[in-house]
């Protein structure tokens, strides 16, 4: 008797033995996809876009794209916005935007586009206006960052000299570049754009004099250059208004 107890309590303790390796091996970890997706989806990279907008709601401006990033603020339905980078989140596309000097993603569905472009010689007057204004600058320090006549940088200059003639353009070479459309046959007064001087792509921006010459803030000062220049030249990229 007291061997065939032994054999039974022997073979239960075996058993279940048995039963604990087999749960410890068919056991899997807990996977959870939508923190995969969330870091994927974060890990996107942006593209160049170009573009004016008007935004149809009240908007949050995003540090990056997806809502779950902070919003820095929240632009006001009308406002006009130029886009300068694009990037997907899941199936949202967002929008990296300068607003009102400011920059920001915005969900791209709360915008639609503009139609209006800034003209640069709409009217003889207007363009003689801005060339006299951009060449009595002449001599003015060139500062990075720079938008008043303590120093400017090349945008900072263009923003100047069309804002004294009552037109408005937005602060960066980028932006400025979108809201414009290109033109095979420049007029004085319009903008003449460079690509690849200190950083690649669209770099720089002047106003054009006629004549081949273009004033700009660059290098140590702002003032004239030609487009036959052997720096300015091989960099030239378009002429816009």
């Amino acid at each position: 008797m007291r061997k065939l107890i032994f054999t039974l309590f022997a073979s239960t303790m075996i058993f279940s033995g048995t039963i604990s390796a087999a749960s410890a091996q068919t056991s899997t970890p807990t996977f959870n996809p939508s923190s995969e997706q969330v870091q994927q989806v974060s890990a996107a990279k942006a593209t160049a876009k170009s573009g004016t907008f008007v935004l149809k709601y009240n908007s949050n401006v995003r540090v990056d794209a997806g809502v779950h990033n902070k919003r820095i603020f929240t632009a006001k339905k009308g406002t006009k916005v130029t886009a300068t980078h694009q990037k997907k989140y899941g199936s949202q596309v967002w929008y990296k935007v300068n607003v009102n000097g400011k920059t920001g993603w915005i969900l791209s569905t709360l915008m639609s586009a503009s139609t209006s472009k800034v003209s640069a010689a709409s009217t003889s007057v207007s363009s003689s206006g801005i060339v006299s204004t951009a060449m009595s600058l002449r001599g003015i320090p060139y500062k990075f960052g720079g938008t008043t006549t303590a120093g400017f940088d090349c945008s900072g200059f263009t923003q100047y000299v069309f804002k004294k003639n009552g037109k408005n353009l937005t602060r960066t070479t980028l932006t400025q570049f979108a809201e414009t459309d290109k033109v095979t046959s420049p007029k004085v007064g319009d903008l003449v754009f460079f690509a690849n001087t200190y950083r690649p792509g669209i770099s720089h921006v002047g106003i054009y004099i006629g004549n081949n010459q273009f004033v700009h803030s660059g290098g140590a000062k702002a003032e004239v250059r030609s487009l036959s220049d052997s720096y300015w030249g091989p960099k030239f990229h378009s002429f816009r208004r």
